[in-house]
């Protein structure tokens, strides 16, 4: 009797932990399903341009400055015309051409100035002043409505490991 007593209590000391095993699975695919509801997603930054800052719009290297956004649809085109790009700060940039994201292509918004091109994936902030800081940020992308696309805050000790400069989200 006493035997059954133990087997059934490491019965229910199984199922308990079985349990919470599930509960631990499933609540990383939920934060990951929350995070992935919008298809257009930051999917990296040049936050720090190679070399020595310097924003003058003819010998400066803002143009290296970039951030990537990527369609991450397996079927729908995203224009972007209308969506936001802040940092923490308040600083933005709105797309106010078309430029249409094919399913699984990626745009580099880059700094400086230059001309945008759907061939070569890029769009030009036409502002030679950096946006991205070279210790911490946050980037913010929005959507035409409003609502936020994506997010994500870096800090080049804890997200920058290489310190390279760049960092790669999704």
């Amino acid at each position: 009797m006493r035997g059954t007593s133990l087997n059934k209590r490491v019965r229910t000391a199984v199922a308990a932990a079985a349990a919470a095993c599930a509960a631990v699975v499933l609540i990383p695919a939920q934060a990951q399903a929350a995070e992935y509801s919008s298809a257009l997603k930051i999917r990296g930054v040049q936050y720090d341009a190679p070399g020595r800052d310097s924003n003058s719009c003819t010998s400066g290297n803002t143009r290296d400055e970039y951030l990537t956004i990527k369609n991450y649809s397996s079927r729908a085109t995203i224009n972007l015309r209308n969506y936001v790009v802040k940092d923490a700060a308040g600083n933005r940039f709105a797309f106010t051409a078309n430029h249409y994201l094919q399913p699984g292509d990626y745009v580099k918004l880059r700094g400086g100035n230059g001309t945008d091109s759907d061939k070569y994936n890029v769009v030009y902030r036409d502002n030679c002043n950096f946006l991205w800081n070279n210790d911490r940020d946050t980037i913010y992308l929005y959507k035409p409505s409003g609502s936020r696309s994506d997010v994500h805050a870096y800090t080049r000790s804890g997200s920058d490991p290489d310190r390279n400069g760049y960092i790669r989200f999704h």
